[in-house]
């Protein structure tokens, strides 16, 4: 079934957008199948569910619309289909097609009320035509119209001709039909096969189609429209397939044909014509084979091939082309090649038809070539060559020309070797040869000369001397030539020994020996024996090392020249040697005192005098000795040294023995200095200590001890006690952990702050303090520091009180009573305390108060404050009423002095934070 796109209606906006998506889904079935076979067209149920489609569409557009709508189903070339929606109340339907650009008389159809498909018949084709429906009530009163505008599918085109040249093809030549944009051609098989091709214009040929099959072909016209109608069919049958021709040459005037039956086949023709010509031979038969005799030697010939079927009609052909294989090659020679390289060339006459040649040797050697002659190598000496050559092609070799003879030169002698009866006078000799018409023996000395020798026989005399490496030759010659060079021989005779030995000590127990090279000799064999041992080396160069040598030892040298042929001289004679002292040992190294080491070693040298070297970065120091100990002195602080010690003779110095490390202890600290900074606390301080990286500093009395490990020049150490003697020391430690212990003078502490220091009121402004002292005698001095005023007392010595006259009452004092030093100064860190002094009663102002006394001064201390101006006091009223003792009088008695003296509140806050942190709160 062919189904082709429908157009949308003129309605209300709404409704289009709904036609649209059904217009869509119809396009996208008539491309889905407009392609299927037969076998595959719409089934009944794909019908249903497209139908359904269309229906729920028709219906949403009425739920959306008042009109009636209107959209093309199928088109052809005399007809259209359409489709419209139910209208409510209509109980008939009118569907007109009028031609919009002819003259034709309209064509209409009615339906009744159930229907929404229908169509209209008897139109022109290729025609544009106004297709409108009319909803009609029963008094044919038209309640909704819709039109839409379409064109009919050109007119049916006729088949001219039909006919089948291939087996899978059928080509239709049709009338051109007038508006038609292309054409469709089908074909149908009684076996159920279905194609339509699309073809531009006439003619058109349908492809992929069953050799030897009947087909039903029609064609149909398309436009903008739509699709015509088929044309009348015809009835065409295919051809039957073409042979599969295989073709191959077993000779070169022989072709032979294979193939493969063809179905419905009755008969075969073949027809050949050779490359060139225009002579073709045609040949009939039944069978599947053809062989073609009498041809031309390397020449292509093209056979063309096809089957009759039973009503005589030919099929489609094929064509093979075929070269038969080449002619024998001739006139072959062989020759050696002129360049000497002993390589034989084959020569041959070239062939029509021959891709390239093969020469092939009775030896199995071969070689190709595509011209006309090769190479055969390597030749071997003594051999008679039987050649011959084949041409060949892509049908496969031709015959093997004549064999054509070659002999070849000479082998050289298979064994040479000399003899020597007497010094000096050599015979070379050899193995016979056959084939030889005489040899030449050639004998070349390693400095260059040589002798030749012309002979018929197996031997040849020189003259050889001591010290020279000979080599010789012997070679064999023919007609053919000479023999390739054979076995070279190398005679050497026995080498002399050098005269001019030099030995040397190059280390302590390496011996350098060198000499002039001598003739013959390969390699130098060196030996140096001891008492106990025995050292040797082999080298080919005029110089030798012998080492691993025992030290301080004499070994007796000999020099032997060799050589591989002839072994070594033992005749030479020796020379005798002593090695250098042997290494010193360093035992160990002590550190006698701050600036002194003691040094000692273990050696086993014979009249050795030793001397070690202590080497630091800034200075150093040697000292010598012959036996195994010796004393170095000043050497510093802090340093770090290497010691090494030599011993030395009359044949050289020893190797320096291993490093040992010395690092003296570090330097002690120039200056130290104890500070007390409170009475149990005291900071040390110390300048840098060469070579120290850590230190301990320790303070240790009778009463206890107080010790401080710091990387620091300085450390703040407590638990110190006052009024106690210490003695001070440090000790400086290395990075690698040496020490030095420093003692210096002694640190006394500060005598110790009084206890318990009470003000007592006396008569005539008079005030009296009092303290509890530590017990030893000591001077105290009183300071009392007021707003406006300040006083100071000193009791006698040993004393614990003293007076102060002519105080001013009403005011806030700050009270420190602290001893004094033995040169007289205040020791600085004793305790403030605060007290008040009023002016009425006979006790110092650090009684308690009532509540309402403290209430009341508060609120009067606020209000004056913000009298003055002196806000900010708020938040420090606020802070000192949650603090519930008897110093929150005082302190806000005392602001309210400062608040009338109308001083700054820097000054203010500064005295609130001294009273808030002195030892009464």
């Amino acid at each position: 079934m062919k189904l082709y796109s429908t157009r949308k209606f003129k309605t209300e906006k709404a409704g289009q957008d709904r036609i649209s998506t059904v217009n869509s889904f119809m396009r996208h079935l008539s491309f889905q199948w407009s392609g299927k076979k037969s076998t595959e067209r719409m089934q009944p149920r794909d019908f249903k569910m497209v139908m359904l489609f269309v229906l729920l569409g028709m219906c949403s557009q009425s739920a959306a619309q008042d009109g009636i709508s209107l959209a093309i189903y199928t088109v052809t070339s005399k007809s259209l289909t359409v489709q419209w929606s139910k209208y409510s109340g209509a109980s008939s339907y009118k569907i007109t097609a009028t031609p919009k650009n002819s003259p034709e008389p309209p064509a209409f159809a009615q339906f009744s009320e159930n229907s929404v498909m229908g169509s209209v018949n008897s139109l022109a084709p290729n025609t544009i035509y106004i297709v409108a429906v009319e909803a009609m009530d029963n008094a044919l009163n038209v309640l909704s119209t819709a039109e839409v505008e379409e064109v009919t599918a050109p007119e049916v085109p006729t088949i001219e001709q039909a006919y089948s040249k291939q087996s899978d093809s059928i080509t239709v030549e049709f009338s051109a039909t007038p508006g038609a944009s292309s054409y469709v051609l089908r074909a149908e098989s009684a076996a159920g096969e279905f194609s339509e091709t699309p073809v531009s214009a006439s003619p058109g040929t349908v492809l992929h189609l069953q050799p030897y099959t009947d087909y039903i072909l029609s064609v149909m016209s398309v436009n903008s429209g739509g699709m015509s109608q088929p044309s009348l069919p015809v009835q065409v049958k295919t051809v039957v397939a073409a042979p599969e021709l295989n073709s191959t040459s077993s000779s070169n005037s022989t072709i032979l044909l294979t193939w493969d039956r063809v179905e419905h086949a009755v008969l075969y023709t073949l027809c050949i014509i050779m490359e060139g010509s225009d002579t073709r031979v045609k040949l009939n038969t039944t069978n599947t084979s053809v062989a073609f005799m009498d041809l031309e030697p390397g020449t292509t010939y093209c056979i063309k091939g096809n089957a009759w079927d039973p009503h005589s009609i030919p099929g489609e052909d094929f064509t093979v082309c075929q070269i038969t294989r080449p002619p024998t090659p001739g006139l072959v020679q062989v020759m050696l090649t002129v360049d000497g390289s002993q390589h034989m060339a084959v020569h041959w006459e070239t062939m029509h038809g021959a891709d390239r040649y093969f020469a092939l040797s009775t030896t199995g050697q071969n070689c190709s070539s595509s011209d006309s002659y090769c190479v055969i190598s390597p030749l071997s000496c003594g051999q008679n060559h039987s050649i011959t050559v084949t041409a060949l092609n892509r049908a496969g070799p031709s015959g093997p020309s004549d064999p054509e003879d070659f002999l070849t030169f000479p082998c050289p002698p298979e064994s040479i070797w000399v003899e020597e009866p007497v010094p000096g006078h050599c015979t070379v000799l050899w193995s016979k040869v056959p084939w030889v018409e005489y040899y030449k023996a050639f004998v070349k000395r390693d400095d260059g000369s040589e002798e030749l020798c012309n002979t018929t026989s197996s031997t040849c005399n020189y003259h050889c001397q001591c010290g020279f490496t000979y080599f010789m030759n012997v070679f064999a010659y023919n007609r053919a030539g000479s023999s390739p060079p054979g076995h070279v021989l190398n005679y050497t005779t026995i080498p002399c020994c050098p005269e001019d030995v030099s030995i040397s000590l190059v280390s302590t127990e390496t011996l350098e020996i060198t000499w002039s090279p001598v003739r013959g000799a390969e390699v130098y064999e060196t030996k140096a024996a001891g008492v106990s041992d025995l050292i040797h080396c082999n080298d080919t160069a005029p110089v030798c090392a012998l080492s691993d040598l025992r030290c301080n030892s004499r070994y007796s040298v000999v020099v032997r020249p060799c050589s591989e042929l002839r072994g070594c001289n033992n005749t030479c004679r020796p020379h005798t040697e002593e090695t250098a002292p042997c290494t010193p040992e360093i035992l160990s190294i002590t550190q006698t005192n701050v600036s002194c080491v003691n040094i000692s070693w273990s050696a086993s040298n014979k009249e050795a005098n030793y001397t070690v070297k202590v080497v630091g970065e800034m200075d150093s120091h040697t000292c010598h000795s012959t036996g195994t100990s010796c004393e170095v002195a000043h050497l510093a602080c802090g340093s770090t040294y290497e010691v090494s010690a030599i011993a030395c003779t009359s044949v050289g110095q020893s190797l320096a023995s291993y490093t040992i490390p010395l690092e003296t202890g570090p330097c002690c600290p120039q200056v130290l200095k104890v500070t007390q900074v409170t009475q149990a606390m005291t900071n040390v301080t110390w300048s840098e200590a060469t070579g120290a990286q850590s230190y301990v500093t320790s303070l240790t009395s009778m009463r206890g001890d107080a010790k401080c490990h710091t990387l620091e020049t300085h450390c703040l150490m407590g638990c110190i006690t006052c009024g106690i003697n210490y003695t001070t020391s440090l000790e400086a430690i290395s990075s690698t952990g040496h020490k030095s212990e420093c003692i210096y003078h002694g640190f006394s502490s500060s005598a110790c702050c009084p206890s318990s220091v009470k003000l007592y009121r006396m008569t005539n402004n008079t005030i009296q303090v009092y303290w509890h002292s530590s017990g030893n005698l000591n001077n105290y001095t009183a300071d009392l520091y007021g707003a406006n005023s300040n006083y100071t007392c000193t009791p006698p010595p040993g004393g614990n009180s003293c007076r102060v006259s002519e105080i001013m009452c009403g005011d806030v004092y700050t009270v420190v009573v602290a001893p004094l030093s033995q040169d007289g100064t205040k020791i600085k860190f004793c305790p403030k305390r605060m007290y008040s002094v009023s002016c009425s009663g006979s006790n110092v102002g650090m009684a308690s108060r009532r509540i309402c006394q403290l209430t009341f001064h508060l609120t009067l201390i606020y209000h004056t404050c913000l009298y003055l101006g002196q806000t900010n006091l708020l938040n420090v009223r606020n802070l000192l009423l949650a603090r519930k003792n008897v110093i929150v009088f005082i302190c806000f008695y005392h602001v309210l002095i400062y608040c009338v003296h109308k001083v700054s509140a820097t000054k203010l806050n500064s005295e609130i934070n001294m009273t808030l942190n002195s030892a009464l709160i």
